[in-house]
């Protein structure tokens, strides 16, 4: 395609990239946020403030590994197109605005994987598909919550039994302090992860439109546009999300606060650093489970945390047959 006259249709694509990554901020707030507003260590205006900040920073301590996954690891780049890219993006953003409505804590970052493999699929068949980086995305579905979920778990004990001989008000006012810290941590990682997600679909867009000078890479545009829709996304909460986060899968104090987003945020930057894109939701969702585990096995509501599990393997196809449709309209009207 001529790359000046596709300019029109670039700007227009990459904005449609950002309101995706503006979404993603929005639906995952409750990824950052749910456990210091469930607590009470934080009220949510300000939480939220909190949260956008380190999203918006976290560019500043991660490589780029995630997007370079994203944007060559999950279909295969020289098979790219507007209407893939297009087809992507409207199978991710009407799944999570479904999923907002009804406050399901899906993810975001596989509605997004999705609608790439729908798209890729649709194009050109299963051959579109990178199964390397995509299996072992598939795979983190199962590994990010479970490694959480076994962190958070094994913090609470250590947690517990470094603070035996404290009265419980110590415990609570020391965590409260120690919430800042791991809501900061959680958040750094939530920002360096997902940011990057939508970071890879604007390069490969770049690169199959020969704007990168045929070698692939993340421009510093792009890292600072998507961590700023980001971060303003984050800015306008999604509280239908963070009250079935912080409130309905188990009720947690300060202590369990602290030892949920410091399991997930240790989950996140590994992930992050061997450039695995996980779902943020996922791996906080396990650790939400995991402390209320450590508490009584009948502290968690099994049926709500299985109905958001259902919705985690439930996120890839639905995304995925959106954006057939999608592709399909968009040749229509091309």
């Amino acid at each position: 395609m001529d790359a000046t006259l596709a300019l029109p249709l670039l700007i227009a694509l990459v904005g449609i990239a950002l309101f995706f990554d503006f979404l993603n901020g929005l639906h995952d707030a409750a990824n950052s946020i749910a456990t210091i507003v469930s607590t009470r260590v934080l009220r949510p205006q300000y939480a939220v403030f909190w949260a956008a900040f380190f999203n918006f920073i976290a560019f500043l301590f991660f490589g780029l590994h995630v997007a370079e996954t994203l944007g060559t690891g999950i279909i295969d780049p020289n098979i790219v197109s507007p209407q893939v890219i297009f087809a992507a993006l409207m199978g991710a953003i009407i799944w999570n605005i479904v999923t907002w409505v009804f406050g399901i804590p899906s993810s975001s970052s596989h509605a997004l994987i999705g609608g790439m493999v729908g798209a890729g699929i649709a194009k050109v068949g299963v051959d579109s598909i990178v199964w390397s980086g995509l299996l072992k995305t598939v795979g983190a579905i199962f590994m990010s919550p479970m490694i959480g979920f076994l962190l958070a778990l094994f913090l609470v004990l250590i947690v517990s039994w470094v603070f035996v001989r404290q009265t419980p008000f110590a415990v609570d006012r020391t965590f409260r302090v120690m919430q800042f810290f791991s809501a900061s941590m959680y958040s750094l990682g939530h920002g360096g992860n997902d940011a990057q997600k939508t970071m890879g679909i604007i390069a490969v867009l770049l690169y199959s439109q020969g704007y990168l000078g045929g070698e692939f890479h993340v421009p510093f545009w792009v890292v600072i546009s998507c961590q700023s829709a980001m971060a303003l996304g984050t800015l306008f909460g999604g509280w239908r999300i963070v009250h079935t986060m912080g409130s309905k899968i188990t009720k947690l104090n300060p202590m369990q606060g602290f030892c949920a987003e410091t399991g997930g945020a240790l989950t996140l930057f590994g992930a992050t650093w061997l450039g695995i894109p996980v779902s943020t939701t996922h791996t906080i969702t396990g650790a939400i489970i995991g402390v209320g585990a450590a508490k009584r096995v009948s502290a968690v509501r099994w049926g709500i945390a299985g109905n958001i599990v259902f919705a985690w393997f439930v996120t890839l196809p639905a995304a995925a047959i959106i954006s057939v449709v999608f592709y399909w309209l968009a040749n229509v009207f091309h």
